[in-house]
């Protein structure tokens, strides 16, 4: 994985809408060609797709990954990922990203 050490990295999601010791629930939330910038997941999560989109997955190595994310759809990630998030469909999606924590 690249360093970075000098990249300015965003927030996981756009809104904390819970947390306690063990999780941290975030929102996400994509108009249509709209890209949540570059971060960092330091902890492994889970993403649930509310509303479904096409989006496509951007690393920091420059791999592009197409991930679609029909309504309802669930995916467990590990501790490490540095990517960005694009809405490459014509949908809104709206995700919620739980980090786990403990």
């Amino acid at each position: 994985m690249s360093d970075t050490a000098d990249v300015e990295l965003g927030p996981v999601g756009q809104r904390v809408m819970f947390e306690n010791d063990r999780v941290r629930v975030w929102q996400v939330r994509l108009d249509p060609g709209q890209t949540q910038r570059l971060h960092k997941h330091e902890h492994p999560y889970v993403v649930v797709a509310v509303q479904s989109a096409s989006n496509l997955i951007q690393t920091i190595d420059g791999q592009t990954i197409d991930a679609p994310e029909p309504a309802g759809h669930v995916v467990y990630r590990p501790a490490g990922a540095v990517h960005m998030l694009t809405n490459v469909g014509d949908t809104t999606y709206v995700g919620r990203i739980i980090e786990l924590l403990g």
